[in-house]
C-alpha cells in the first residue's frame, strides 16, 4: 500500500512563504522607520546649522555697532547725542553663503538697537580690569537676524550689554604705553596692576614678586630686550596672574594714538587750536588751574582754562613771585646745566592762605566756588634760550607739605624734586614712611622725573667727583608720568632703558641711603629733552636702597591727583542670545 505525504510539503511550503513575507514587512517597516529618523535626524541637524549660522549673523549685527563704538571712544568721539547714528549700523553681507533680514529686536526692521542703561556714574570694572574702578557709561545692543529664502522660519536675537569706561592711568603701579622692562638687582614686590600697551621684558637678578594682575598687549617674557647688553643670571618672577595679547589701552587724543603722538599731551596748545578738541581735551596745559610762563623778559602767572586764561596773577614780592625763582645746576647723566624754574611749594601754601590784595586767598576761594576744588595743578612753559649744553627744567623744592586739596606740577621739560615731597599732612611726617592715609593726592608729570636729596648742592659741578655727592633718606609721595630713554642700538651699540627699577632718575651716591616712594609709574612716551643713555652705577650714581610702593590712595576716586589722565576701555558685559521663534 502507498502512503502519499504531498499535502504536508505543500503545507510547510505555505508556512515559509508567509515567514518570508512577514520578515520582508519587518524588513520595509524598519527600513521605512529608519529613513523616516534619518530624514527628521536630517531635518534637525539642518534647521539647527542654520539657527547656529542665524544666531552667528545676530552677533554681527551687535559687533557692527560694537567695533564702530569702540572706534569713536577711543577717539573722543562718541555720538552719545545721536545714538540713531549707530542703530543705523548694519552688517554687510557680501559673499556671506545665508543672506539675513536684520531688525532692532522690538520689530523696527533695518535697526540695530542700542539703548543707554543709565546715567555715567563712577563704578566698578570687571573682566581683567577687576580691582579697578572708572567713569562708566552703561549700554545695551540688540540684533534680530532672520534668515532668508531657507527652508525653516525661524530667528535669533542677539544682546550685549557694555561700558564705556574712562580708567584713570593712576590706578595702575606700572602702566607703559612702550616696551616695558623691569630687571631689578634687588628684591621687588609690585602690589598694583602692572600693564604695558607693548612687550614686558622681566629677567631680574633678584626676587621679583607680581602680587596682583600683569598684562600686556603683546608678549611677557622671561628674558631681556635684544638690545640690552645686560648679560648674568635671572630669575623667574613670581605671578598671581598674567594675561598676554590683550587689546591696548590708549589716550583719546585723536587718530594716532602712538606714543610719540602722546608727548603733545605735554605741549601747550598751538595757537588757534580749539581746546575743545581731542588732543586740545588732553593737553595738560588746558587742564592746569596756574600757567606760569618763564621767558627772558621774567615770569609771568595767568589762570588756567577754568578762568579762560584771563586772570594775571599780580607778583606778591615785589616785582617777583614769592614762589617762583630760577635756579641752575649740572646734570651728570645729560652732561648739562639745568636752567630751572624752581616752585617753593612750601610759599605756594603761604601764598594761597594769604589775603592781602596781591595774595593768593581771593583767586582760591573763586576756583573752590567754580571748581569745587582750590588752586592744585601747575602748568610751567620755558621759552628762555638754551644751548647744546643747557636744558630747561621744573625744581620742585620745599614741598614735604602740599596744598590742601593736593598739587601736581607739569611741564614739557624734566622735573627735579629736591627733598622730602608729600609727607603724611599733620600727623607723623618723618622719613620712611609707609603709610600715606593722611598724604595729598600729588602727581609729577614731564619729559623725565629726577630724585635729589635735601642734600644736594647747586654748586656742584661736572667736576664734582660722585664720593662727594652724599644724600640724605628721603621720601617722595606722588604718582609720575614720564618718558624714558628707550633700550635701543645706536652706532652699533646696545644701550639698556634702565627699567622700572630706575625709572626714577638719581644724580648723587646713594649708597647706604633710602629712597621711600609710594605712588604709580606710568610711562607715556620717549623723554624728548632729557634724552642720554641710562648708564650702569658708579658713574653718575649709585641707587639708593628703594623702599617702593603702588600708593593705594588712588584706588579711591577721591583720592586722585589733580589731572590724572584717563584711558578708555569699552568693557564688554552680559552676552545672551534670545531664540525669537
Amino acid at each position: 500500500m502507498r502512503t502519499s505525504n504531498q499535502p504536508t510539503k505543500r503545507v510547510a511550503h505555505g508556512y515559509a512563504l508567509m515567514l518570508t513575507m512577514f520578515l520582508v514587512a519587518v524588513t520595509l517597516i524598519v527600513l521605512g522607520s529608519v529613513v523616516s529618523w534619518t530624514s527628521t535626524e536630517a531635518g534637525i541637524s539642518a534647521r539647527n546649522n542654520l539657527y547656529n549660522t542665524t544666531v552667528a549673523g545676530a552677533e554681527a549685527g551687535t559687533e557692527r555697532v560694537l567695533a564702530e563704538i569702540d572706534r569713536d571712544f577711543v577717539y573722543q568721539s562718541v555720538k552719545s547725542g545721536n545714538l540713531n547714528y549707530y542703530r543705523l549700523l548694519l552688517p554687510v553681507q557680501t559673499d556671506w553663503p545665508v543672506q539675513f533680514a536684520f531688525s532692532d529686536g522690538a520689530g523696527t526692521a533695518d535697526l540695530t538697537g542700542l539703548i543707554s542703561l543709565g546715567p555715567t556714574v563712577v563704578a566698578n570694572l570687571n573682566s581683567e580690569f577687576q580691582g579697578l574702578y572708572g567713569l562708566v557709561s552703561p549700554y545695551r545692543v540688540t540684533s534680530r537676524a532672520a534668515p532668508l529664502n531657507q527652508n525653516y522660519d525661524l530667528s535669533a536675537t542677539v544682546v550685549q550689554d557694555f561700558d564705556l569706561a574712562r580708567i584713570p592711568i593712576f590706578q595702575y603701579a606700572i602702566f607703559y604705553s612702550i616696551d616695558l622692562e623691569i630687571n631689578p638687582g634687588a628684591d621687588m614686590v609690585v602690589r598694583g596692576k602692572t600693564h604695558s600697551n607693548g612687550e614686558i621684558y622681566a629677567a631680574p637678578s633678584a626676587r621679583l614678586d607680581f602680587k596682583d594682575v600683569v598684562t600686556a598687549v603683546g608678549t611677557i617674557e622671561n628674558y631681556r630686550h635684544p638690545d640690552d647688553p645686560t648679560t648674568g643670571g635671572k630669575t623667574m618672577p613670581n605671578y598671581v596672574n598674567k594675561l598676554e595679547k590683550v587689546s591696548a589701552l590708549v589716550l583719546p587724543i585723536g587718530t594716532n594714538n602712538s606714543p610719540a603722538a602722546v608727548q603733545a599731551i605735554l605741549d601747550p596748545p598751538p595757537t588757534g587750536e580749539d581746546p575743545n578738541s581731542s588732543l586740545g581735551r588732553q593737553r595738560i596745559y588746558n587742564q592746569a588751574d596756574l600757567i606760569i610762563s618763564n621767558t627772558a623778559s621774567g615770569v609771568v602767572i595767568t589762570t588756567g582754562k577754568w578762568d579762560d586764561f584771563n586772570t594775571v596773577l599780580p607778583p606778591d614780592a615785589g616785582s617777583s613771585y614769592s614762589f617762583v625763582t630760577n635756579v641752575s645746576f649740572y646734570d651728570y647723566r645729560e652732561g648739562k646745566t639745568v636752567k630751572a624754574t624752581e616752585i617753593d611749594v612750601g610759599k605756594f601754601n603761604t601764598w594761597l592762605a594769604n589775603t592781602a590784595t596781591n595774595g593768593g586767598s581771593t583767586l582760591n576761594g573763586t576756583a573752590q566756588f567754580k571748581m569745587s576744588h582750590g588752586l592744585n595743578s601747575v602748568y610751567t612753559t620755558d621759552n628762555r634760550p638754551m644751548t647744546s649744553t643747557t636744558v630747561a627744567g621744573v625744581r620742585l623744592v620745599n614741598g614735604a607739605q602740599l596744598p590742601a586739596d593736593g598739587f601736581t606740577a607739569a611741564t614739557a621739560a624734566p622735573i627735579y624734586v629736591k627733598g622730602n615731597y608729600n609727607l603724611n599732612y599733620g600727623t607723623d611726617t618723618s622719613v620712611g614712611q609707609t603709610n600715606t592715609a593722611n598724604t595729598k593726592p600729588a602727581a609729577l608729570i614731564g619729559d623725565a622725573v629726577t630724585m635729589l636729596s635735601a642734600n644736594w648742592n647747586d654748586g656742584n659741578t661736572s667736576g664734582t667727583s660722585l664720593s662727594s655727592r652724599s644724600p640724605v633718606d628721603t621720601t617722595v609721595n606722588a604718582a609720575i608720568l614720564a618718558g624714558i630713554v628707550e633700550s635701543q642700538q645706536a652706532s652699533g651699540v646696545k644701550h639698556y632703558s634702565g627699567g622700572v627699577e630706575n625709572f626714577p632718575r638719581f644724580l648723587e651716591n646713594w649708597s647706604n641711603r633710602s629712597l621711600t616712594y609710594n605712588g604709580s609709574m606710568v610711562v607715556m612716551f620717549p623723554s624728548r629733552y632729557a634724552t642720554n643713555f641710562w648708564q650702569q652705577t658708579g658713574i653718575y650714581y649709585n641707587p639708593p636702597a628703594r623702599k617702593w610702593a603702588f600708593d593705594m590712595n588712588f584706588l579711591n576716586s577721591d583720592k586722585l591727583p589733580p589731572l590724572t589722565p584717563q584711558v578708555r576701555k569699552l568693557v564688554r558685559g552680559q552676552w545672551k542670545v534670545v531664540a525669537s521663534n
